[in-house]
């Protein structure tokens, strides 16, 4: 008797580890137990140890004008980590959708044959993703020929299913379906139909991969690398000045740093102590590069930044002026003259630091960013409260 016990409790653990709790036999529509087969802790994929990073954190949404749409596509926890990550997706919430009942908890759901579905609300912006793009992605990680299952877990609150609330949303989704039905041997069993009802689900259910990084998941990210993300800032928005141009609108100390390769004296620069809250841009263009958010001091005597705004606003050339190895750092539209790169920045932010001449960039401090045109880089800058 002396094993009851220890397999008590490893049968507890088991049962924790997992997205479901072992749900009642009714709620099956096969001869396994409802709930996860394994509970998580032998057959199912190692949990992410990292999560690809949101391209949406550095977007400004109107949110008058988002869009709906809602997945089932097995345990919520991975389909709204994943929807989240999708390019032009605002929200995603965890929640309970098209069942019998009012209002269920997460055990109703599992043991009560509710007919509730685990579903994630997606609202995004259907400026930058379409539903067709948006239905094709939840495709990517999801097995639509499985009844009542995905992954480890079964019961028909696992089941695949897209909800709509626009009956003219019909036509594309089933497109989708249409087409996906062409990649398998056995038929499709996902369901379309009209949302009839959409349950918030409890709180630690929000986000959860965030807050427990290894919690069980049974979606892969992989897809997500196959996004194509827009450029956030686009240079043709920002087009060089003809030299004489430049001359007009630049100062000596400007024009000499950015189109003559010049660099400012350190301790007596605009910038080079000042933290307010703002961007950074190209003297010359007006092209965003660095945000305050990143800017910190080196003790150089120069504004130090950890990393341009995105990666593509700056390019590297190779600097053996002086005798010396250094990474050049120039701007994209304008091909001013910035600075340099070093790999002795803060190493918990990256390790780079930007050191950048005063005279090569402008500022345009928080408030003042609307009326400039910058309002959608808004996001990137840390306000004072």
């Amino acid at each position: 008797m002396k094993f009851k016990f220890p397999m008590l409790l490893l049968f507890l653990l088991l049962l924790l580890a997992a997205c479901s709790l072992p749900g009642a036999l009714e709620n099956s529509d096969s001869a396994s137990p409802a709930g996860s087969t394994t509970t998580g802790m032998t057959d199912a994929p190692d949990a992410p140890n990292k999560f690809p990073d949101n391209p949406n954190d550095d977007l400004v949404f109107d949110t008058e004008n988002l869009e709906s749409i809602w997945f089932a596509g097995g345990c919520f926890w991975g389909v709204e980590a994943y929807m989240d990550r999708v390019y032009g997706v605002y929200d995603v919430t965890s929640g309970y959708a098209n069942g019998n009942t009012e209002n269920p908890a997460y055990e109703d759901v599992l043991y009560k044959n509710t007919g509730h579905a685990e579903t994630v609300h997606v609202q995004y912006d259907p400026e930058r993703i379409d539903l067709e793009s948006l239905v094709s992605q939840f495709f990517m990680i999801i097995d639509p020929t499985l009844l009542n299952q995905q992954g480890n877990d079964k019961g028909t609150m696992y089941r695949t299913a897209v909800f709509y609330e626009d009956e003219a949303e019909r036509a594309i989704i089933d497109g989708i379906v249409a087409a996906e039905a062409e990649r398998y041997d056995k038929p499709i069993v996902t369901e379309v139909e009209p949302l009839e009802h959409y349950y918030l689900a409890e709180e630690y259910h929000q986000d959860y991969l965030e807050k427990n990084p290894d919690g069980y998941c049974h979606i892969e990210f992989d897809s997500l690398e196959d996004q194509e993300i827009p450029a956030l800032i686009d240079p043709a928005d920002y087009p060089k000045p003809s030299d004489e141009e430049l001359k007009a609108k630049l100062t000596e100390a400007q024009y000499n740093v950015t189109q003559k390769d010049d660099t400012e004296t350190a301790y007596s620069n605009e910038y080079w102590d000042n933290y307010e809250p703002g961007i950074y841009v190209d003297v010359a263009t007006g092209e965003p590069l660095f945000s305050s958010a990143d800017k910190y001091d080196s003790k150089c005597g120069w504004p130090s930044f950890t990393k341009p705004i995105e990666p593509g606003v700056v390019t590297e050339h190779l600097d053996t002026t002086f005798n010396m190895m250094r990474t050049e750092v120039r701007s994209r539209s304008g091909d001013s003259h910035l600075g340099h790169v070093f790999e002795d920045g803060p190493k918990d932010r990256g390790g780079l630091r930007y050191c950048i001449n005063s005279a090569s960039i402008l500022f345009i401090p928080a408030e003042e960013m609307e009326a400039q045109g910058y309002d959608y880089l808004s996001n990137l800058v840390e306000q004072e409260s």
